[in-house]
């Protein structure tokens, strides 16, 4: 045991986590010459073609040392906010973190929050720079300000390029020499914190888990603590590329168990493993719960594919367990989902990966938060969906929640950025110089206000520069209304939000004219409508196709033309009574991107 290290990669997005990751393989020669290529641990297609880790990657490594050998357990996660809460579980099964930072661009937001998480753990932290072979690095700089940061000394950080390999041994060295080995009693009862799982469609779902106290043999029974429900170890093994079977895992490993569950309830993320025979005392405190940031309602475009769609999200939610699902039903799209997700991006990626895995083509609402709503009586309840709001004469106060968003950025930019931030109703709390000409902008903003278009808008007016970073910060009251589109007389429930009072009529009369655009004429005049009750703030019409049925008559009375027309007009009246406006994908999805 005492050989052993479990350690993770973390830092911002694109600081070079995944590269660094492959020359540690290579160095160690985990892996041979035709397996190997870049970002070899991104096993998704989805994750080569953006350049981003999606999901957190185990791989064991063996490494020789002054002829002692060593069983290095690495673990390289995602650096996009919307994916930290894969960050935290990995961080779970560790005892040591690279803290990666780019000699380009310096520490950055996420960089701060990935560290705190880490330390919260008690983790040991080994500060490396990265990209110091780039022409535009400035390493002495990034390495003030992560003394700055960290409080170590200069000759800690170890300075390297993944891409060229140099500086790589010293790492692995480092890992070693600093990096504690795991604790636990070996003769202990078998205690093992699950930290990921996935299913596979042969052999059940498979779960990976990190094992605290005691070991686990091939064809043990085990039970798993918080379901109660009890599997023979039917395989064990370690995490290779692929998986190793082993007979015998022990104390501090980091390996996969597969005993053949079909039923994604049974399997939790933070459950604790043991043996039926010699129980544990107590569970592992797993992580905490994830709490969902924007919601949005999943439709399938074939009302008949209900069920493949709930089965395709049970599927995805192991391999993910931030994605949180409730069912729920619309006038307009029938059967669906309510998900709950982490951001913008982490909606993106789910709707990608049902069409790419699950072959599930679906619709995907107007993204809202939730919202506390107290009626006259004092009772609170939380609205996750405008049309799940109260009738708004029962309505005291909604509150909504804020975020305090920390934006790391260049003093060039500080100006559009606070305009940019104060347009979205935000607070400016404080403003640090970090060094240089760099600074962090500290704001409160409505979390509803950024779920849209926020980060674009900050990463083009900042061109690429301004880093990002929030957390739920508390709920206040605010003046918030739900305004409804209407078609003809007839709420569409998914293009309804709740919105500040200031902001409804700008966007009622934005999405009036955007939806005039994208729903196609009919035989009859279309209404578009935007209400804030019974009042209407915003119209827009779609003409309609119109035959023209006076052709025939070559001159003669005008009487005969009237008579046409008022014909046409009443059998255009009797099809508005009984036509339905079919509303198209593409229209809910322009509303998402409103400029």
């Amino acid at each position: 045991m005492k050989n052993i290290r479990n350690f993770c990669i973390i830092a911002h997005i694109d600081h070079g986590k995944s590269t660094l990751a492959d020359r540690l393989i290579e160095v160690t020669k985990t892996l041979g010459d035709k397996e190997m290529q870049n970002q070899v641990l991104d096993d998704m297609d989805l994750e080569r073609e953006r350049g981003i880790t999606i999901k957190s990657h185990a791989i064991q490594m063996d490494y020789l040392l002054n002829g002692e050998k060593y069983t290095l357990n690495l673990i390289d996660t995602p650096g996009h906010v919307d994916f930290s809460y894969e960050v935290s579980r990995s961080i779970a099964a560790c005892e040591g973190a690279l803290l990666v930072v780019d000699a380009t661009q310096g520490v950055q937001a996420q960089t701060i929050s990935n560290l705190y998480m880490a330390i919260d753990n008690g983790l040991e932290i080994i500060p490396v720079i990265n990209k110091i072979d780039m022409e535009s690095a400035h390493p002495d700089e990034v390495e003030d300000e992560i003394v700055d940061l960290l409080g170590c000394d200069p000759e800690e950080i170890i300075r390297v390029s993944a891409r060229t390999g140099e500086g790589v041994p010293k790492v692995l060295e480092a890992i070693v020499e600093r990096i504690p080995a795991p604790t636990g009693d070996p003769e202990a009862p078998l205690q093992a914190l699950i930290f990921d799982s996935v299913f596979n469609p042969f052999r059940g779902i498979i779960v990976y888990f990190k094992i605290v106290n005691g070991s686990i043999h091939k064809g043990d029974l085990v039970k798993f603590v918080n379901t109660g429900k009890q599997y023979n170890a039917d395989e064990i093994g370690v995490l290779k590329l692929q998986m190793a079977p082993r007979t015998e895992l022990t104390t501090g490993t980091v390996g996969y168990i597969i005993s053949g569950i079909k039923t994604s309830a049974e399997v939790r993320v933070g459950d604790t493993i043991t043996h039926v025979a010699t129980p544990c005392d107590k569970a592992i405190e797993g992580f905490q719960e994830v709490k969902p940031m924007v919601f949005a309602g999943v439709y399938p475009i074939d009302p008949e594919d209900f069920e493949n769609l709930r089965s395709s999200l049970e599927k995805l939610q192991l391999n993910d367990a931030s994605l949180t699902f409730t069912p729920e039903s619309s006038v307009a799209l029938g059967f669906g989902f309510r998900c709950g997700f982490l951001g913008l991006l982490h909606m993106e990626i789910v709707q990608e990966r049902l069409s790419r895995e699950f072959n599930m083509e679906v619709i995907t609402t107007v993204p809202n938060v939730s919202y506390k709503v107290y009626d006259k009586k004092g009772v609170m309840t939380e609205v996750h969906n405008p049309a799940g709001l109260p009738d708004p004469t029962l309505i005291e106060h909604i509150e909504e929640p804020y975020i305090r968003a920390s934006i790391i950025t260049q003093s060039e930019f500080m100006g559009p950025i606070i305009t940019l931030c104060l347009g979205k109703r935000g607070e400016l709390i404080k403003q640090d110089y970090i060094s240089g000409n760099r600074l962090e902008l500290t704001f409160d903003i409505p979390l509803g206000e950024i779920v849209i278009d926020f980060y674009d808008k900050l990463k083009s007016i900042s061109k690429g520069y301004a880093s990002f970073d929030y957390y739920i910060n508390d709920f206040r009251d605010s003046k918030l209304i739900k305004m409804d589109i209407l078609l003809n007389g007839q709420p569409v429930d998914a293009l309804s939000s709740l919105i500040h009072v200031d902001n409804a009529v700008t966007l009622g009369r934005r999405m009036c004219e955007k939806l005039k655009e994208l729903i196609p004429r009919q035989q009859y005049d279309i209404a578009i409508q935007a209400a804030i009750g019974a009042k209407i703030i915003a119209r827009e019409t779609v003409k309609q196709v119109r035959k023209d049925v006076t052709a025939k008559c070559y001159g003669g009375d005008v009487s005969r033309k009237r008579k046409l027309l008022e014909k046409q007009k009443a059998g255009k009246k009797r099809m508005k009574q009984i036509g339905t406006v079919q509303v198209p994908q593409k229209a809910f999805l322009a509303v998402l991107k409103l400029d």
